[in-house]
């Protein structure tokens, strides 16, 4: 599969871009176990053009974590064009648009999947930022509004003809959010359209790659992307199960790449939530005093001297 000029093997799994989430250590690390791409958090196009210091340092991404893609949403024209024009120049493999993020503070003021209220100004931005980079331009979007507006198959087609390079779809409407079930038939009626000649990637409900070896074998898709799953856990895209030594002392690797990479407060913050999520401590009897802790460390050493604890409990 490849997306533009960027070689992304057979069956690719790629990271999806989570808020909070997708920080660049996480990135190089899910990247290190398999991930054939990866992308950032998403990014305010509004706070872009104000340079909102924070959003610029989402901008950073490393060699290592290669190819990768930085994700901009917004709901004005103008500022979406010129996000990406900022973006182009922080040297990403791909930028994708964002039209499918479903909370309200960014879907309730008409960005994310609040463009599925407004298709037209959504493939108008489409249309303008693919003219405004050389860079290959991908988007990311849901099923449609909600059950009754299921609009993706005539809206994949009308966003190849903007021009875009690839095409991701979460199988869910904007109302579901993240609850019931994904559904995969209309993400695998888009590809099977023969107008469709992008690769199309699922998205939705996939939480190990045998769920997405079944999607690939169900659905035709050319690549899936894998979500909530991989929180605290980067070796979700690796088929050789490791040891849970070897697990703690990936999440310490995470711990110490992101204080080194951002600042130990940031780098703490967006690691804490990771260790807080991750199955690796599901097997420690009363964890929620231990989650508890770990969500409100703040220096480096209180945090590894948490995860060296838990190692002790889960070995006894």
């Amino acid at each position: 599969m490849k997306i533009g000029n960027i070689e992304l093997g057979e069956r690719p799994v790629f990271l999806a871009p989570m808020e909070d989430v997708t920080d660049i250590g996480f990135r190089m690390l899910c990247k290190r176990f398999g991930a054939a791409m990866v992308y950032t958090e998403f990014v305010s196009a509004e706070a872009l053009v104000r340079d909102v210091k924070s959003t610029i340092q989402k901008l950073t991404i490393a060699d290592e974590e290669r190819p990768v893609g930085i994700q901009i949403y917004g709901r004005d024209v103008e500022a979406m064009v010129e996000a990406a024009k900022i973006v182009e120049q922080a040297g990403p493999d791909v930028i994708d648009l964002n039209f499918g993020c479903p909370v309200k503070k960014v879907a309730g003021k008409g960005a994310g999947a609040g463009m599925l209220q407004n298709i037209p100004k959504m493939l108008e931005i489409t249309r303008k930022v693919v003219d405004a980079v050389k860079l290959p331009v991908t988007a990311k979007t849901r099923l449609g509004w909600n059950a009754e507006q299921l609009v993706i198959t005539d809206l994949a087609e009308q966003l190849q003809d903007c021009g875009i390079q690839a095409l991701t779809i979460h199988g869910r409407t904007r109302a579901q959010m993240y609850t019931g079930n994904a559904d995969w038939t209309l993400i695998g009626e888009v590809k099977r359209n023969p107008r469709i000649h992008i690769p199309i990637i699922g998205n939705g409900d996939i939480k190990s790659l045998e769920d997405a070896d079944r999607a690939f074998d169900t659905y035709g898709v050319d690549a899936v992307m894998i979500g909530r799953a991989t929180f605290g856990c980067p070796w979700i895209f690796s088929r050789k199960e490791l040891t849970l030594d070897e697990k703690i002392d990936v999440l310490e690797e995470q711990l110490r790449i992101n204080v080194e990479r951002i600042d130990e407060y940031r780098g703490i913050l967006h690691t804490r939530r990771h260790l807080a999520a991750s199955p690796v401590f599901k097997g420690i009897p009363d964890f929620r005093q231990t989650r508890i802790a770990m969500l409100r460390a703040e220096k480096v050493e209180e945090l590894l001297r948490i995860l060296e604890e838990c190692r002790e409990r889960l070995k006894n």
